[in-house]
């Protein structure tokens, strides 16, 4: 297992991190954004996002509602924040999506273990003052 901590200290900074973490992401690619609510696991996508292409921050937001938003058929926003069984987990088709020649940003994935049996990368949040996060950027599989 091969692992990076950062430290970012405001939305700005996490924004840019994101940005910079994008360029090591190649399609197709899981990558499981981990931390509780309001650790910033949406601001980070927001510069992956930015730095894959395929919109800007501020056309970012949770897809906490809509469970899945659509960046560009290369790049997909997911959060399964509000599922709470595998049967709801299958009704989305991620299957379909772990298979196109995407990345693929997912909150929450940890919720659910067969999940994990797919290759992916982990970047997990934690607060470390108000506007202060540390961020660990995983590879399981290495």
């Amino acid at each position: 297992m091969k692992s990076r901590t950062y430290q970012t200290n405001s939305e700005e900074e996490t924004i840019a991190l994101g940005e910079q973490l994008a360029a090591e992401f190649s399609s197709p690619c899981l990558v499981l954004l981990i931390g509780n609510l309001g650790a910033g696991k949406t601001t980070l996508a927001k510069g992956i996002v930015k730095g894959l292409g395929a919109a800007q921050p501020e056309e970012v937001s949770s897809p906490t509602f809509t469970l899945i938003h659509e960046y560009s058929p290369r790049v997909y926003h997911i959060d399964l924040y509000r599922l709470e069984d595998s049967r709801q987990l299958a009704t989305l088709g991620l299957d379909e999506l772990l298979e196109r020649d995407a990345v693929v940003l997912m909150e929450w994935g940890e919720k659910f273990p067969e999940i994990l049996a797919n290759p992916h990368i982990e970047i997990r949040l934690k607060p470390s003052s108000e506007h202060s996060r540390v961020i660990e950027v995983v590879h399981p599989s290495v």
